[in-house]
């Protein structure tokens, strides 16, 4: 150990002790199921391990909970005989098909997947924080609702479903956490107001007709329809758009052909975009379906342009995200609760937000001194453990500042502007 990082790492052996008496969080626990989930990630809605863990976690608890909204999703309640106030705090549980390439003992066992984003330690952090509340729910006077929530990173949204199903018809209130590479750990923050953008996935398939290759006049290219929507794309949002307003819009995946000489009958582009302004997500949905098919009607071809708005913008409430910094400070000290900038990622976490005000923080995870870290939906992406304790302390302190429900939070009367 360096002298350089001593003290540092003395200071978060001291929190932790904190942690332990003050919020009744236990580390060593929540870090050996952040390792259990890190070494066995699953995808989207098909989170058999995953879901398994968590309900034997609740049971040795003694957590009552249900598996009724949605599908795979876990709901458990502590204080279920108080029915007045509410406050949900949700984790995302699933992973990505990336490839790990840490060399730590508790990497991925699972071939081509991989915890890239953090969800194994949001996981983790909400049932150090079930622990923590369940000991002490006799000092609590609302309830509090753990919402465990499927395919984050998935074509289709695990909080949508749950929303439908009426996940949020009794909560008054709503938290989540995100780890954050670019906050060291000790620290966390919050951007207020609308934190992160809507995304909108976007699936256009070409129809043509094949040909030889060195008789392209007699067939309909549908390469040539993806390639020149691609383009016009890109032209139009250089030039019909307000270049001040936060959008964007990427097509990542173009497939097409099936060998050298013949031309394609098929082609497919997916891709999203990212809005904030409603009024420019409903422009670029537009042109982007009327570009597409002038390109197939002037190649002789078809499309189908198929939409969904995946998620919608985080809004963070400004009064609550306030009270939440001085919930935070409470845990890591004032200097350590830092600003967050507006990003143009997106968090299906929006979704819950349509019907109870909420907000959604970071929480530092970056130690170099430890190791390094890759950005989010990378192969080296890796948390420091140490904030794990400091995501569950900061939640357990959110809960008893604002079990009261007297702080005034409000869902923007805009968002009933986004509307699929």
């Amino acid at each position: 150990m360096t002298k350089k990082t001593e003290p540092k790492n003395k200071a978060m052996k001291e929190l932790a002790m904190d942690f332990q008496e003050t919020y009744r969080i236990d580390q060593e626990r929540v870090t050996a199921l952040y390792r259990e989930l890190h070494q066995y990630p699953e995808l989207a809605f098909d989170l058999p391990r995953t879901l398994a863990l968590v309900r034997r976690e609740l049971e040795r608890l003694g957590i009552s909970y249900t598996e009724s909204y949605g599908q795979s999703s876990i709901v458990a309640t502590i204080n279920p005989e108080n029915t007045g106030y509410t406050i949900g705090i949700r984790a995302d549980m699933d992973a990505l098909p990336v490839q790990e390439t840490n060399t730590i003992p508790y990497k991925s066992c699972v071939d081509g997947k991989m915890h890239a984003c953090g969800h194994d330690a949001h996981t983790a952090i909400l049932l150090g924080t079930a622990r923590a509340l369940q000991e002490q729910r006799d000092k609590l006077s609302c309830r509090v609702k753990l919402l465990f929530q499927p395919s984050e990173e998935g074509l289709q949204s695990g909080a949508l479903l749950m929303v439908r199903d009426g996940v949020m018809d009794d909560i008054d209130l709503i938290v989540a956490l995100h780890v954050e590479v670019t906050l060291p750990t000790g620290t966390v923050g919050v951007c207020p107001g609308y934190s992160q953008a809507a995304s909108r996935t976007l699936h256009l398939s070409f129809q043509g007709k094949p040909s030889h290759a060195s008789q392209p006049h007699k067939g309909s290219d549908a390469l040539a329809m993806a390639v020149r929507t691609y383009n016009d794309v890109q032209l139009m949002l250089n030039r019909e758009l307000n270049p001040l307003d936060n959008y964007l819009c990427s097509f990542n995946k173009l497939t097409a052909g099936t060998t050298q000489n013949v031309t394609a009958a098929e082609a497919e582009l997916l891709g999203t975009a990212r809005t904030l302004p409603p009024e420019v997500d409903r422009h670029i949905g537009r042109r982007i379906q009327q570009i597409a098919r002038q390109a197939a009607d002037a190649t002789g071809g078809d499309v189908t342009f198929t939409t969904y708005l995946k998620c919608l913008p985080v809004y963070n409430d400004p009064l609550l995200s306030a009270s939440w910094r001085a919930s935070a400070a409470q845990v890591v000290g004032r200097e350590q609760v830092r600003p967050v900038a507006r990003r143009m990622s997106s968090e299906d976490f929006s979704q819950f937000l349509t019907q109870s005000p909420g907000l959604l923080f970071r929480l530092g995870i970056a130690n170099t001194a430890k190791h390094e870290t890759g950005p989010a939906h990378n192969s080296n992406f890796l948390i420091d453990e140490d904030a794990l304790p400091i995501g569950c302390a900061v939640f357990v302190q959110f809960v008893l500042d604002h079990m009261d429900g007297k702080t005034k939070a409000e869902v923007p009367a805009d968002m009933a502007a986004w509307q699929d």
